[in-house]
This record gives structure tokens, sequence and C-alpha cells, in this order.
């Protein structure tokens, strides 16, 4: 087997310019777009609480009939 290289350590000013670079690159939503999808997450929130909601309370009246059984 082939031994890894070893990993050349990057200075600290290397380091920054390759953040900045990275950096450079990234393309950040504009204020419009995050209102859109913060509004879409909170609507998604909503309706999964009230289904499982509905679902809890469906399984909890199931056991309680089951209960009532014994």
């Amino acid at each position: 087997m082939a031994e890894p290289t070893p990993k050349k350590k990057t200075s600290p000013g290397e380091f920054v310019r390759q953040v900045r670079s990275e950096m450079s690159k990234v393309v950040w939503p504009t204020r419009e777009e995050t209102v859109r999808t913060a509004i879409f997450v909170f609507i998604m929130v909503v309706i999964l609480s009230l289904f499982f909601l509905g679902v809890d309370s469906l399984f909890g009246w199931v056991v309680e009939t089951l209960l009532e059984l014994i």
C-alpha cells in the first residue's frame, strides 16, 4: 500500500485569501427571496403541526378505547 502524502500546512494569510475567494462565489438571496422562503416555512410548520396534532389525537383516542376494554 502506498503511504498517504502528508498535507501541507496553510498559513493564516493563505487561509484568509482562500476564505475570501470562496465567499466571493456565494450567491446571497435577495430580501424578497428570504421573506418568501420564511413565509413558506411558517406555513409548512403550521400545516405539519396541525397534521401531527390530528395523528396524536387519533392515536390517543385509540389507546384510550383499547384500555377501556381491559
